[in-house]
Order: C-alpha cells, then structure tokens, then sequence
C-alpha cells in the first residue's frame, strides 16, 4: 500500500476521531464528565468498521477512552482553576476511596465476558440519561447539607470509582448531583468533578492497558487495551475544546443542553445493547 493510499483509506478515520475528541473535550468542561459516553460509542464503531468485527474491541474502547480522560479532565481542571471552581479538598478526601472503587472495577472487568461488558455499559448510559433528561428532579440543593463523611464518603467514592471504570467514563454526573444536593454550587461542581474524573481516568486506564498485555489483538497501534494512534487522535482535539465547554459552563444554562445530551445517551444505550446482542 503505497502513502498516497493509506492516507486516502484512514484520513477518514483520523478526522472522525478527531471530531469526536472534539465533541467528548466540550462535555467533559460543560458537564464534567470526562467524554467517555462520546468516546466509547465512537471507538466501538469506528474500530469495528477498521479493525473487524472483534470481540475484545470494547475492552480496547473503553481503555483508550479512560486514557483520554485523564487527558481532557486534567486539561478541563486547569482551566476551572482559574476561575477558581475546584474544590481539592473534596478531590483528595474522595481519590483514596475512587482509587480502590477502581480496582474492584478493573477486576469485574476482567471477570466478564464482552457481551456482559456492552450490556453493562448500556444499562450504565441509560441510568445516566435519567440525570440529563430531567435535570429539575436533580436540584435538590439543600443550603444546610453537608457533603458525605466516613463510611457514606466511602461507600459513594468507591462505588463511583468502580462504575466509571466499567464504563470508561470519569463519573462526573454523580460527583455534580452529590455536591450540588449539599448545597455547592453547580460551577463548583462540575469543576470538582474534572478532578475526580481524573484520578478515575487515570488509574483506570492504567489498569486496562495492563490487563490487555500479552492478549491478541485484532487493532493496530494498540498497547494493551489502550490505543495509542486512537488516543492521539482524540485527544489533541479534546484538549482544545475542553477549557471551550469549560468556560461555557461558567456562562451558559445548561438545562437544554443536558436534555439534548440526555436523548444521545438514550441512542447510544440502545445501540451499545443491540451491539452486545450481535456479537
């Protein structure tokens, strides 16, 4: 295959890739999410329609889109610390138990079988989409609550740590709805949430490229279940929009927004589930 080609045959590729890290970089800063619902789904279709239909493809997506998450949240923080939005004290309190939550997570994984981890992720999405379609029933700000402590705190974290890592999303949407039922505001929020994101982002998708060591697979470019060209490609556009959608969230009612998200979410439950019974 001559350069003129492999160009033709993978640019298509690459700017897709690169339009989704796009689109995962904006909601990661609106919602603090990280983009793992934007990233997982890609990657499955476009690895899919590239590398084969492979069963071990969503085990590769979902690592690669906690590498990206580790990238886009790190890069969203930066830019809500200078609003001055983080609360790390929230971030440090929770990194130990988010720490372990991932592990129990990383070991599901590797427990299940590729069938189970697609229905997980759809069933995960769909719980999800709840949140973004009726985000009124989620304003439960109480000015006198306080955030969990000891073994609520625990409990929370590790719970987010392992669900995140499953799906291969930062668990941003869980740390908005705690802190803003206790009363913090929502800007706040989603800036704490980029950090959690991160610490899950990062040791999950340390965990999943260490589990794919030394198991075949079908996906060029690929260490462990981690893959690199995918993970360039994604994030050099998710580090550009990510501070976008972060200043946006400092500007902008995201109540509409969240509801449109909320629809995507639907699809992708229902098409992540479909994929699951095909395989």
């Amino acid at each position: 295959m001559d350069a003129v080609t492999a160009l033709a045959e993978y640019l298509p590729l690459v700017l897709t890739l690169c339009a989704a890290g796009a689109v995962a970089g904006m909601t990661a800063g609106l919602f603090g999410n990280g983009g793992g619902f934007v990233i997982v789904p890609a990657l499955v279709t476009l690895l899919d329609a590239y590398a084969g239909t492979q069963r071990e493809l969503i085990y590769t997506a979902i690592g690669t889109s906690l590498a990206c998450i580790t990238l886009t949240t790190a890069r969203a923080v930066l830019a809500h610390r200078r609003q001055g939005a983080v609360d790390f004290g929230v971030v440090l309190s929770w990194a130990g138990w988010v720490f372990l939550g991932v592990l129990a997570g990383l070991s599901v994984a590797s427990h299940v079988n590729a069938n189970a981890l697609f229905f997980l992720f759809s069933g995960g999405v769909l719980v999800y989409s709840v949140y973004f379609l009726f985000p009124d029933r989620f304003n439960l700000r109480r000015k006198q609550a306080q955030m969990p402590a000891g073994i609520a705190r625990a409990a929370l974290a590790a719970a987010l740590g392992a669900f995140s890592s499953i799906l291969g999303i930062g668990g941003g949407t869980i740390t908005v709805i705690t802190m803003v039922s206790c009363g913090r505001p929502i800007h706040q929020a989603v800036a704490t949430a980029s950090g959690v994101g991160f610490v899950i982002g990062l040791t999950g998708a340390l965990g999943f490229l260490w589990m794919g060591l030394g198991q075949p697979s079908a996906v060029f470019g690929s260490v462990g279940y981690m893959n690199v060209p995918a993970l360039l490609a994604i994030s050099s556009l998710s580090l550009v929009t990510a501070p976008i959608g972060a200043a946006w969230a400092h500007r902008l009612d995201g109540r509409r927004l969240k509801q449109i998200f909320g629809v995507y979410l639907l699809l992708v439950s229902c098409s992540m589930f479909y994929k699951g019974l095909t395989l």
